[in-house]
């Protein structure tokens, strides 16, 4: 008899500051068994992404998402609602934390000042064209972030990231399961498409190496278009794309900061959510990182973590999406992430081509 469908006990992405209800009233704190079956459900699909990434040569993000996707219709048992809110909240924020060990501030510096400020721009540049397209497409500012800093920085992670920082109150589950969407299919098509590019200007290895790292979405499509390439190219687009991952955390910040003035005024305005624990993590381990402290075979534990911890929140992410609002939605978000996404090229190319080298 009911008109409505039932709200969700839990935000898909994170409830950082408390947007929707304060404590997690719902989740089971007396008893750990209340998490395994959604844990035991997103850690299988996750490992059948990794199979198909590692067999098929196929990103892993895409394949967590689109598994995700296919487990869609699990979301409606409420016995799998605590763990899947923990893989995509929690083990979210520590993968965002652990990212930080595939950066040093040195090899930032070693791209020089004229690069640097150059990623910077880019950057920048591309999150303000992902919001004004979306404001004029009918979407709100914290949509234009969202899809704008996702194209900007590291794709499918910042998408993540962003979302737990902006909270469900200003992006909804629609929103940002059709930017993971929107960033996985262009992302892999950049890697397909952008090396071609490079050849036709028959750019050098430092001019392809810094418009692959600049422009192409995910970490690991533009190291592999670098290395397609050709070595030296491969080398200069991982500095050049962990550059632009670095900036999650600044970019992260600021996003926090500004939420009291955004949401309107009220004593909550006035508060203040802060800066994100996890923001402040992703700068500790980068400047540990930078002193050569860490042991490889750590640091590569830290990475293989960090993977796998994104990519089991991205499978939660998108299990619990709501589908019948991702397909009522159109086309229009998509064209927001389209519209960043040329605008982070050209703007690549044109530095590359002008400023590089």
């Amino acid at each position: 008899m009911a008109t409505k469908q039932p709200k969700r006990p839990l935000p898909m992405a994170a409830d950082l500051y408390g947007d929707l209800y304060g404590d997690i009233e719902t989740a089971p704190k007396h008893d750990w068994r209340g998490y395994v079956p959604g844990l035991v459900v997103v850690a299988m699909g996750t490992l059948a992404a990794g199979f198909l990434s590692d067999h098929y040569g196929v990103p892993l993000t895409l394949m967590a998402l689109l598994i995700g996707l296919a487990l869609n219709f699990l979301s409606a048992d409420a016995r799998l609602t605590p763990g899947l809110a923990f893989a995509s909240r929690s083990l979210l924020r520590w993968g965002i934390v652990l990212v930080g060990v595939r950066i040093t501030f040195g090899q930032i510096v070693a791209l020089g000042p004229v690069a640097l400020l150059c990623v910077v721009l880019i950057v920048a540049l591309t999150m303000g064209a992902g919001i004004l397209a979306a404001r004029r497409f009918g979407f709100d500012t914290a949509f234009g972030i969202l899809a704008g800093g996702s194209v900007a920085i590291c794709g499918a992670s910042a998408a993540m990231a962003l979302a737990t920082t902006l909270g469900e109150k200003r992006t909804t589950q629609a929103q940002l399961t059709l930017v993971l969407v929107g960033i996985s299919a262009m992302s892999a098509s950049a890697m397909m498409l952008y090396p071609l590019v490079a050849h036709a200007f028959h750019m050098s290895d430092l001019k392809a190496g810094f418009l692959l790292g600049a422009a192409i979405h995910d970490v690991a499509q533009a190291l592999g278009a670098g290395y397609s390439y050709s070595d030296g190219a491969g080398g200069i687009a991982a500095i050049v794309k962990l550059t632009r991952v670095a900036l999650l955390a600044p970019v992260l910040a600021v996003v926090a900061m500004g939420l009291a003035r955004w949401g309107g005024g009220g004593e909550g305005a006035a508060k203040g959510p802060g800066v994100p624990w996890f923001v402040i993590g992703f700068f500790v381990l980068a400047g540990i990182n930078s002193f050569g402290v860490i042991p490889p075979i750590v640091a590569g534990g830290a990475e293989k973590a960090a993977a796998a911890m994104l990519a089991t929140a991205v499978t939660a992410t998108a299990i619990r999406s709501p589908l019948a609002q991702l397909l009522e939605a159109g086309p229009k978000p998509l064209l927001v992430i389209l519209i960043a996404t040329l605008v982070a090229f050209g703007l690549a190319l044109a530095a590359a081509l002008l400023l590089i080298g």
